[in-house]
């Protein structure tokens, strides 16, 4: 493990000391997709290294989506989730209280919502610290982070927590780079961008490739990407999660405190012990998983709104709620009656599989 850590620091102490210009730009670029490769290495040790998944961390899963609390120890991660969901995970005034995953699920709008609470993170997780690397295993797979944060201590928290998850893999709050890769048997590396690459040099880009052995290749941008997010696309291996920075403990601060605390990007500020500004935190966890609710309506009869169907925005189609009832369904269907916003007449509309439902749409089934 050591060894790697070293080589890391190497190249690091190396790309310090280069200065950047066209003549360096492609040793730089070939100095940083090294270093993606050891990280990593550093991630994915091999099978002989021991250590196991750990107690706890193969987590059932349950409801629509899961949402991951990520903190330093003791920040009121476990307070907040007993509130919520009714769970009760370890809680006291000391830190590293909670050592094992704590699953839970609350109701949001109706959508049955599954939520985590991971063990305390602590800095050079990454670099396989403590029990880092399982706990930020399990982020990987959330649909939201939600990055719990002590308003006492330095919001320098929330940069180191940043950087063990970007070390990880997991990109918060950013869309995958639109570029494609498509190898091929000759012909070298053809370069295409639809929009002036300002941020990329042409030698950085063929190092990078060459670091990763694609001699020949049709690379095409649709973005203006930074040299990391290049890498990331070569690399392959990334998740792009939403996130949440709860920021906990307000009781203990002052109203100019709080003003400025509202002005941090995507931030919530709460206080789990007083119970104060939940409902914010909930509206904020709603929209941050952009679900779509859909109700059903029997022939004849009124609308079910007790329990909607809940989809996903980017799976909400009629065959995807067809789906989410009965797979047979969409076989024996003959159109659907839809009401609501993603039709053009408020009488309700017919409509086929293909049709992209919206929010609170009310739909009836009609088989063949």
């Amino acid at each position: 493990m050591s060894t790697i850590v070293e080589k890391i620091k190497l190249i690091e102490d190396e790309m310090s000391k280069t200065q950047k210009n066209k003549a360096t730009s492609y040793h730089l670029g070939q100095l940083k997709a090294k270093l993606a490769k050891l990280k990593r290495e550093l991630l994915t040790p091999t099978s002989g290294s021991g250590g196991g998944g750990g107690v706890g961390f193969d987590v059932a899963r349950t409801g629509i989506a899961s949402v991951g609390f990520i903190g330093f120890p003791s920040v009121g991660k476990s307070s907040l989730m007993s509130g919520l969901t009714g769970t009760e995970s370890v809680a006291a005034a000391y830190e590293f209280t909670t050592l094992t995953t704590v699953p839970g699920t609350m109701t949001v709008h109706g959508a049955s919502v599954q939520i985590l609470d991971l063990p305390g993170i602590i800095e050079g997780a990454k670099d396989g610290k403590g029990r880092g690397r399982q706990v930020i295993a399990v982020a990987r797979t959330c649909n939201l982070i939600f990055i719990v944060l002590d308003v006492l201590k330095p919001l320098g928290d929330k940069k180191i927590i940043e950087n063990e998850l970007e070390g990880f893999g997991i990109r918060l709050n950013k869309q995958p780079p639109n570029i494609t890769i498509r190898k091929k048997d000759r012909g070298g590396i053809a370069i295409s961008n639809t929009v002036p690459l300002t941020r990329l040099e042409t030698e950085e880009i063929k190092a990078v490739l060459s670091e990763y052995k694609i001699a020949n290749a049709d690379v095409a941008f649709r973005c203006d990407p930074t040299l990391d997010e290049f890498i990331d696309v070569v690399e392959g291996g990334r998740v792009y999660i939403p996130c949440v920075y709860v920021l906990n403990k307000i009781d203990s601060i002052s109203i100019e405190e709080l003003d400025l605390l509202y002005k941090i990007p995507n931030s919530v500020p709460i206080s789990a012990r007083e119970w104060l500004n939940i409902d914010e935190l909930t509206e904020v966890m709603w929209e941050k998983l952009d679900l779509v609710r859909i109700y059903t309506k029997p022939k004849g009869k009124v609308p079910d709104y007790s329990a909607p169907v809940v989809l996903r925005r980017s799976r909400c189609s009629v065959e995807d709620f067809c789906n989410s009832i009965h797979k047979e369904i969409a076989k024996q269907l003959k159109y659907a009656m839809v009401y609501g916003t993603s039709v053009k007449h408020s009488r309700g509309q017919k409509v086929g599989l293909d049709h992209i439902l919206a929010d609170e749409d009310v739909v009836s089934i009609v088989k063949k």
